[in-house]
């Protein structure tokens, strides 16, 4: 839909709303309100952050036109929402995901790079090996992200029967111990880099579910897996960093590792045949090609061809909840 005059001024500022809400989150301050019993002033709430009361302010309010925050007098308080989301360890806590995106602003200033050149303005090995605290920073947010988006996912995904799961590209194990947990007679064998798997495994252990998870180092690029030994592979949040002639050789694999009448669920940012729709995963296709090679987001009819021609089919495409665009395609090993 073409926007206004207005909306375009609105687009051109919508940063401003961001760096608000990255910066509440960096410095705490959501946090902060819920420690000081739910509502404080600026005084109390500067003793509590040993922030600057004048810069608190401006923050605060700010917060409170962006909807982040309520006002009362001279109060502040977290909103429904942000009591949900944005504290640590709330119901809904979205708190890593949100500093995943806080983290990847940066690359968006060199916008312009990547359409002169097509190519990635931040190599992706930063965040997957080569900087051991990128890494495992990266490895956690996507842990907090997982969470977030995997209890609304993991009830949409039947493994009846299944008692082998093959999980790949799994990053720090989140799914893999939602899926679990969720499915007592389920074990499952996660797969990623040795960096992130070394993450994983210990997150895995620290849940207590080493002996019903095994988290291997390898990469899906060119793994080989046992040959028809699972029940189910899942390959969450993955694909849209790989090219079209990977994901075939991926799928293919995967179909191999299946036993017969096998499912496959795959989860990720997908558009709809005219890869402008919706509008948060055509951005998110930018956000990716700006750290990998491959980037981009795929549609749901792209990628059910792309099943077919590995071996399988009755598919089955559904839309994950909000607040996160997901999509999650299903199919069967024919």
């Amino acid at each position: 839909m073409s926007k206004t005059i207005s909306q375009i001024v609105d687009l051109a500022s919508a940063f401003y709303g961001s760096a608000v809400l990255f910066s509440s989150l960096d410095l705490g301050i959501f946090n902060a309100i819920e420690d000081c019993g739910g509502k404080a002033d600026i005084e109390k709430l500067s003793r509590e952050t040993s922030l600057s009361p004048r810069g608190l302010e401006l923050l605060l309010d700010a917060c409170v036109a962006e909807g982040l925050l309520e006002k009362d007098g001279s109060f502040y308080s977290n909103t429904q929402a942000g009591k949900m989301s944005l504290i640590t360890g709330a119901p809904a806590d979205l708190s890593k995901a949100i500093k995943y995106n806080r983290d990847v602003y940066p690359l968006w200033g060199q916008l312009n790079d990547f359409v002169k050149t097509g190519k990635p303005v931040e190599p992706p090995q930063v965040h997957l090996g080569d900087d051991p605290s990128r890494t495992r920073a990266f490895a956690l947010s996507m842990r907090g992200r997982a969470f977030a988006i995997g209890r609304s996912v993991v009830p949409m995904i039947d493994l009846t029967g299944v008692e082998k799961l093959l999980d790949l590209a799994g990053g720090p194990g989140a799914y893999a111990e939602l899926l679990v947990r969720a499915n007592p007679n389920t074990s499952c064998v996660t797969v990623d880099l040795p960096a992130i798997s070394a993450v994983a495994k210990e997150c895995i252990k620290d849940a207590g579910l080493s002996e019903r998870i095994e988290c291997r180092a390898g990469d899906y690029h060119s793994d080989e897996y046992e040959n028809e030994a699972y029940d189910a592979v899942t390959i969450f949040g993955a694909l849209h960093q790989e090219s079209p002639e990977d994901i075939d050789s991926i799928l293919a694999r995967s179909c191999r590792a299946l036993k017969k009448g096998g499912k496959i669920f795959i989860l990720d940012m997908m558009t709809d045949a005219s890869h402008t729709s919706p509008s948060f995963s055509a951005l998110f296709g930018l956000n990716m090609a700006l750290s990998t090679e491959n980037g981009r987001v795929f549609s749901d009819v792209e990628l059910k061809e792309q099943m077919n021609n590995a071996g399988f089919d009755t598919f089955e495409t559904l839309q994950v909840p909000p607040p996160m665009p997901h999509w999650l395609v299903r199919g069967i090993k024919r």
